[in-house]
C-alpha cells in the first residue's frame, strides 16, 4: 500500500509502522540517482541487510521513474553485490556487503595508477595490524593452517609459481585468523594488485629462502600470541620485500 500524501512506502517484511523515505527523481541520469539513493538508504540504516525492497510498481511511483530506469538501477546494484534478486522472492539487500566493497576497490585500484611501493607501504601498515590481531585472536586450527603453509613454502623454494600461491594463501589465512572481515577484504584486494610485483621479486636469488625465514618469524610471534612482535615481524618482512622489489626493477630501468 502506497501513502501518497506523505511520500512513504511501508516495507514489505518490516513492522507495520516502518517507513522508507525516498524522493522523486529529477535528474537526467535517473538510474544513477536511484542507485545513489538506495546506497544512501542502506548506509543510514533505513534499509538493512536481508530486508526486501518494495515492489517495482511501488518504487516506480515513488521515484517517479520508468520501470526500465528502475530495473537498470536494480540490475547495477545486483552486479555490484549490494542487492540480491531471486525469482519469486523479489529484491532484497544483500546479507554480505563484502562483494560490493571488493568490486569498488578493485575498480578504483584498476582505473588509477598506483606505484607498487606506495601499495607496499599501505600493505605494511595494514598487515602489521593484521598480524597483531591474529596473534590475539587466532584459534588452534588457524595456527595449524599457518604452520602447514610455511612448511609447504619451504618445500617449494624451487617453484616460484607455487611459492607465490602459498605466500598469498598465508597472508589471506593470517587475515582470516585476525577475525576481522574488513581486514580480510582489504588484504585480499591490495595483495591482488601486487601479483606481478611479487612474481618479479621471487625471481631474485635467495628471495624465496629469505621470505620463508621472514614468514617463520611472523608465525612464531603469532603462535606465541605476541601481538607487538607479530606486527614488527610482518613489517620487517614487507619492508624487506620493498627493497627486494627495488633490486628486481633496477635492471629493467637500466635496460630502458
Amino acid at each position: 500500500m502506497l501513502y501518497r500524501g506523505d511520500g512513504l512506502i511501508p516495507m514489505t517484511n518490516s513492522k507495520p509502522d516502518m517507513r522508507l523515505k525516498v524522493r522523486p527523481i529529477r535528474k537526467s541520469s535517473i538510474s544513477d540517482d536511484i542507485v545513489q539513493q538506495i546506497i544512501a538508504l542502506i548506509s543510514n540504516g533505513d534499509l538493512k541487510a536481508g530486508q526486501r525492497l518494495p515492489s517495482e510498481r511501488d518504487l516506480c511511483v515513488k521515484f517517479a521513474a520508468s520501470r526500465s530506469s528502475l530495473r537498470e538501477a536494480l540490475r547495477c546494484l545486483s552486479i555490484m553485490g549490494v542487492l540480491s534478486a531471486r525469482p519469486g522472492e523479489g529484491t532484497s539487500v544483500a546479507m554480505d556487503g563484502s562483494k560490493f566493497m571488493e568490486t569498488v576497490l578493485h575498480w578504483r585500484m584498476s582505473t588509477e595508477q598506483h606505484d607498487i611501493e606506495d601499495l607496499m607501504e599501505v600493505r605494511s601498515a595494514l598487515e602489521g595490524i593484521t598480524a597483531a590481531s591474529a596473534a590475539r585472536n587466532a584459534k588452534p586450527a588457524d595456527l595449524k593452517k599457518l604452520e602447514d603453509l610455511v612448511i609447504k613454502m619451504e618445500e617449494s623454494i624451487d617453484d616460484a609459481k607455487r611459492f607465490a600461491a602459498l605466500d598469498l594463501e598465508f597472508h589471506i589465512s593470517l587475515a582470516r585468523a585476525s577475525n576481522n572481515k574488513l581486514i580480510l577484504d582489504l588484504v585480499a584486494v591490495i595483495r591482488g594488485q601486487l601479483e606481478r610485483g611479487v612474481a618479479k621479486v621471487l625471481q631474485l636469488p635467495q628471495a624465496m629462502p629469505l621470505s620463508v625465514k621472514e614468514h617463520r618469524a611472523i608465525l612464531q610471534a603469532v603462535m606465541q600470541h605476541d601481538s607487538e612482535q607479530a606486527c614488527a615481524a610482518m613489517q620487517a618482512h614487507l619492508n624487506a620485500a620493498i627493497l627486494r622489489h627495488r633490486a628486481a626493477v633496477e635492471p629493467t630501468l637500466q635496460d630502458a
